[in-house]
């Protein structure tokens, strides 16, 4: 959520309306966004500005043949809708749901032998939210008992159609926050949020500044006859999704945290680049560029001088494509000419993208160029070159927010992409590219996988990257063959967590022994570490299934070597995760049944030494950035603490007895203090707490207890003194 005060509203509006603009032009499935916006005037010239722009196209009309010497027109059908909310029964869903029954989309393409099939649903924006504030509290539930049936809706056929497209529900703030805590349901879904800075509007000005909004285009319904010619090419084109990202060659996945007892060992993948999130200005241009979608040489103007800061090459270059496609246009240049034109435009931005430069306007322009070179030349050899960078630009759109975490439309689409380039080609005449394309599949729904059918997707990230391996040899090219491995590696790591552990955990093991073998630890330590880290983890994972104590020391000594390369000065969070994941190894091999008493103890020395420095360098840094819960590295501490004291494993003197028990019982705090939002956490580590302060009274009597208890915030200790 954009909440940032900013000096100069006019520009931050102007930002904030390109984004919203780019993200419903996309008319991707299920998204729901919303528009904040306390000032209903500027709310008005916003939605009315979007219903202009995107409902109805230039040069988007369908045409029906009367009779061979004449031809009639009906207006397009439209690409968004805009409705008022109904006051009187206040269910968004449920009036979307009743204008689609009144103006069903036209169908397109049909003949007497196809039924021809219909046009995308429109996208919808709601307005008039405001007004529940005059209403009672009974419609204001209403309003909100809607929202919340959002899921419910969603796996209806009947009503699953109100999300074949784009949802903007237009709210002021209050109203904004309402719906953040009364209908839970309804936010989690919500896919972006897109906040305009004004004024509030006085509540008695309110329904004055609204109406200008009831003034939009309305349907002639009797005007939409259904079209008996086939979509043209371009209208085919135009309705391909829309996303972003740059051609990516081998992108290993995303680390994803788990939690044994003591919540910390990771899987620990290369770090992301971090994304721009400045949104550019539009500069002012003299230029005609009346053949080229307006849209897209909008985008163009709007990254010219904001390509890069010292990229004046990139901005004539940029500058000198567009005229050069304006006339190509004005020449009625051939579809090939005008192909190769817009692939330049789109490799321009592409090549900005793979040097950092991956702001939404290069990703979408990168995308409408692509698409408009498949628009023109269908047939070119470089087509499935341009899919597969189609399906990256689409996978990265996912990765930028406020898309993260409910991107899943983006990533579907990236799929549908690579799997178009793969039908195109044959792996034994175009084995680089199908190789490419399948360990992109592979990243694709190792993504996916987080957000539905795990196991399912894991599998399916495991097919793409056995493929890759199948033309991707470590004869021919032994780094990519080394970072595929790694991949497959991880992705036999997470399908372990569903099904067959001990089977995918030695699948994954042998990928990353495969993968480490091409990696010299003196020239690439960095990647050499990541890799024994991995190796550990997954030993780690193997040992709660089979031979504990082989299988913990393996663990310990892959993690022992990754800190050879993972050094507190090269790679502060990755030695921090490392030195977390092997303390936690320590610890459990100390439990081993058949660790003696005499090791045991020089093992939770061991493992407390590591989480020491695990939390020393923890807490120097982000914690946005660690990969591990410091908080569960604190209750860790307290355990391996507290068994020494307990068990009596080393010298037992009252002085050393009380010292740990101390350190345990500081440690059980803090991370107390971390879990008060997460109420089993927090249940089970106060229960530590009392298990702590019992032991100071069993082995050091009245005494121990009352230094105990005096080291105990008051609110916390009225939660334990019951259970004393």
């Amino acid at each position: 959520m954009n909440d940032t005060t900013y000096t100069g509203n006019s520009i931050w509006n102007k930002q904030v309306y390109h984004r919203l603009k780019l993200a419903l032009s996309l008319s991707l499935r299920r998204q729901i966004f919303i528009g904040v916006c306390d000032d209903l005037s500027l709310r008005n010239q916003v939605a009315a500005h979007l219903h202009s722009t995107l409902a109805y196209p230039v040069g988007q009309v369908l045409h029906q043949s009367v009779d061979e010497k004449q031809e009639s027109s009906t207006p397009a059908y439209p690409r968004i809708v805009t409705l008022r909310l109904n006051l009187t029964d206040p269910n968004p869903i449920l009036q979307i749901d009743r204008w689609l029954n009144k103006y069903p989309s036209p169908i397109v393409g049909g003949n007497p032998d196809s039924p021809g099939k219909p046009l995308p649903i429109p996208s919808f924006q709601i307005v008039g939210v405001e007004q529940l504030t005059r209403q009672s509290v009974a419609v204001q539930r209403m309003f909100l008992r809607s929202l919340c049936l959002t899921e419910q809706y969603l796996s209806k056929d009947d009503f699953s159609r109100c999300f074949e497209s784009s949802l903007l529900l237009w709210v002021p703030r209050p109203w904004l926050y309402v719906i953040k805590n009364s209908a839970p349901q309804f936010w989690k879904y919500r896919s972006g949020i897109f906040v305009f800075a004004g004024e509030p509007t006085p509540l008695n000005q309110a329904e004055d500044a609204s109406a200008p909004v009831a003034n939009f285009p309305s349907l002639d319904s009797q005007n939409l006859k259904q079209s008996l010619l086939p979509e043209s090419p371009i209208q085919s084109q135009s309705n391909l999704p829309q996303k972003s990202s740059v051609t990516r060659g081998d992108k290993p996945q995303d680390e994803v945290p788990f939690t044994p007892i003591v919540e910390s060992v990771k899987l620990e993948l290369p770090q992301q680049q971090s994304q721009d999130e400045n949104i550019p200005t539009s500069p002012t241009t003299s230029l005609n560029l009346s053949h080229i979608n307006q849209e897209l040489s909008e985008l163009v103007l709007s990254t010219i001088n904001t390509l890069n800061s010292q990229a004046t090459e990139e901005e004539k270059q940029a500058q000198q494509i567009l005229q050069e496609i304006e006339a190509l246009h004005a020449q009625n240049a051939s579809p090939e000419e005008l192909a190769a034109a817009y692939q330049s435009l789109g490799n321009l931005y592409r090549l900005q993208i793979e040097q950092g430069y991956n702001t939404l306007e290069n990703l979408m322009v990168a995308i409408m160029a692509y698409q408009e070179a498949i628009t023109y030349n269908d047939s070119s050899p470089q087509i499935p070159d341009i899919l597969n960078d189609l399906g990256t630009l689409y996978w990265m759109l996912h990765r930028m927010p406020p898309n993260s975490e409910s991107g899943t439309s983006y990533i579907e689409h990236g799929i549908e992409f690579y799997h178009l380039a793969l039908k195109m080609i044959s792996p034994d005449t175009h084995s680089d590219t199908y190789a490419r394309i399948q360990n992109n599949l592979g990243t694709a729904y190792g993504d996916l996988a987080r957000f539905s059918h795990p196991a399912e997707n894991w599998q399916k990230a495991i097919f793409a990257y056995n493929q890759t391996l199948l033309y991707r040899t470590e004869s021919v090219d032994p780094s990519k063959y080394a970072s595929c491995q790694n991949n497959l590696g991880t992705a036999y790591w997470h399908l372990a967590q569903y099904e067959q552990p001990v089977t995918y955990l030695q699948d994954a093991i042998a990928s990353y022994n495969l993968a480490l073998k091409h990696y010299n630890a003196e020239s690439e330590p960095l990647k050499y570490g990541m890799i024994e880290n991995n190796i550990g983890t997954a030993y780690w994972n193997l040992a709660q299934y089979e031979n504990p104590k082989e299988n913990l020391q393996l663990a310990i000594g892959a993690y022992q070597e990754a800190l050879k390369y993972r050094t507190p000065a090269n790679l502060p969070v990755g030695c921090a995760t490392t030195q977390n994941n092997l303390g936690t190894a320590y610890w459990h091999l100390a439990n081993v049944d058949e660790t003696t008493k005499e090791n045991k103890g020089n093992l939770l020395l061991k493992s407390i030494a590591a989480y020491d420095e695990a939390l020393a360098l923890g807490h120097s840094l982000s914690i946005a950035n660690l990969s591990f819960d410091l908080f569960a590295t604190h209750n860790n501490l307290g355990l391996a603490h507290y068994q020494l004291a307990t068990e009596k494993l080393i010298a037992s003197d009252k002085e050393t007895i009380s010292q740990h028990l101390e350190i345990a019982l500081a440690n059980h705090l803090q991370a107390l203090n971390g879990f008060r939002e997460h109420p089993e956490t927090y249940k089970s580590t106060l229960a530590y707490v009392t298990k702590t302060v019992r032991a100071f009274h069993e082995l050091l009597g009245i005494q121990g207890q009352n230094l105990a208890l005096s080291k105990i915030p008051g609110q916390i200790l009225s939660e334990i003194m019951p259970n004393l």
